[in-house]
């Protein structure tokens, strides 16, 4: 089992920043490939970004793409993702998850394990 933690949530204005954390405990963090995921009210849960084992390699849907950034510390067993130039449209509940074997998957069910969600809200 792999435990899932985030946190960093809150509100700011748009064009602000928030920096999510996503505290990992259990198994072995370097064996897992991460994503965030939001999910608006009302609306799907959506991929956001992932990143590789050893964070070698990114990704991102286009629509946080040049504004979001994911990183992992594989010492601290943390996964980041800053996000800069907040617009109203990011406004979500933000969710980490781990994958055991599909690195920069965008594909809800390739996830194995999921954090409880920190809720973001950027206001207008």
């Amino acid at each position: 089992q792999v435990q899932l933690v985030e946190s960093g949530g809150g509100l700011v204005q748009a064009g602000g920043s928030l920096r999510l954390s996503c505290a990992a405990s259990g198994r072995t963090f370097s064996n897992y490939a991460m994503g965030w995921f939001r999910q608006a009210p009302g609306q799907e849960r959506n991929f956001v970004s992932a990143i590789s084992w050893t964070g070698d390699r990114t990704y991102y849907a286009d629509s946080v793409k040049g504004r979001f950034t994911i990183s992992r510390d594989n010492a601290k067993n943390t996964v980041y993702l800053q996000m800069n130039s907040l617009k109203p449209e990011d406004t979500a509940d933000y969710y980490c998850a781990a994958t055991r074997y599909y690195s920069g998957s965008a594909q809800m069910n390739k996830y194995n394990y999921w954090g409880q969600g920190t809720q973001v809200t950027v206001s207008s």
